[in-house]
């Protein structure tokens, strides 16, 4: 059955593999501008999104949007000025969303200045295939801002699931700790990534292994979400990402990859 077209105007600010993952899907059902911080960034997302999206890098063509979802790097630091900067632009009636994958909802809502308007709206990557959203709320969310969250998701084709405002919310929470001891089991016993990964896709029914996983999400992500939830990072990680292998992104993790490189 096909999902409803959006009743919004949709504008995402960002241009890495989850702010174009929902840019593709999002434009099978309206209208969407997505936000590149660089030429360079546009360009590529261009390329990965195709004519269906509208690119653009200058920020107050945002202003005109009904629902704005900022998909930048997962760091406060930059995601806080950002949606304060996107909160003046936009109306007093749009709501303005994170892609956070662990921070505070609960804080970017305030950093913004508009928690009653905002939402956090946490789709995984890749977001065509992934069809779990967890939905989280700042106390003071609006009835409206919690109901057109919902409808977006829906006319997504996504399952919204509204979730705690903990550091990262259910998914992460539960996932990252295995991860981490995925990471030091290899090293503990000298194994091979593609050996872990075996083991768990054949013996747990996995789709992807878990090394494979952190690379998918990106090294530098991951590193980030175990520090919010006070899981310790293996050494593993943390040297990889100084290296700057962040993963599929940067064409080497724990495994290497050709013709990959996105910006975050």
């Amino acid at each position: 059955m096909s999902q409803p077209n959006l009743d919004e105007r949709l504008g995402i600010a960002g241009s890495g593999a989850i702010a174009c993952g929902l840019a593709r899907v999002a434009a099978d059902h309206g209208e969407v501008l997505l936000w590149a911080r660089r030429d360079e960034s546009a360009e590529a997302a261009r390329a990965d999104c195709g004519d269906r999206v509208r690119v653009i890098t200058d920020l107050d063509e945002l202003s005109g949007c009904s629902y704005v979802v900022e998909a930048v790097v997962e760091d406060p630091e930059v995601k806080g000025p950002l949606l304060e900067r996107i909160s003046g632009l936009i109306g007093d009636d749009a709501i303005l969303a994170s892609t956070t994958s662990s921070l505070s909802i609960e804080e970017l809502g305030s950093a913004c200045g508009r928690p009653e308007r905002f939402a956090g709206i946490h789709v995984f990557n890749p977001v065509e295939k992934m069809p779990l959203v967890e939905l989280v709320f700042p106390d003071s969310a609006s009835a409206d801002t919690r109901s057109r969250s919902e409808a977006l998701c829906e006319a997504l084709g996504k399952t919204a699931v509204e979730v705690p405002d903990t550091p990262g919310f259910v998914v992460n929470r539960l996932l990252f700790p295995l991860l981490f001891n995925a990471v030091r089991l290899m090293d503990e016993h000298a194994l091979e990534p593609d050996t872990v990964d075996a083991c768990m896709k054949l013996g747990a029914g996995h789709p992807m292994g878990p090394l494979k996983l952190l690379d998918f999400v990106g090294l530098d992500v991951a590193t980030s979400i175990g520090e919010q939830i006070g899981e310790d990072v293996p050494g593993r990680i943390k040297q990889l990402v100084h290296d700057g292998k962040l993963g599929v992104k940067s064409g080497a993790g724990f495994y290497e990859y050709e013709g990959r490189s996105q910006d975050p």
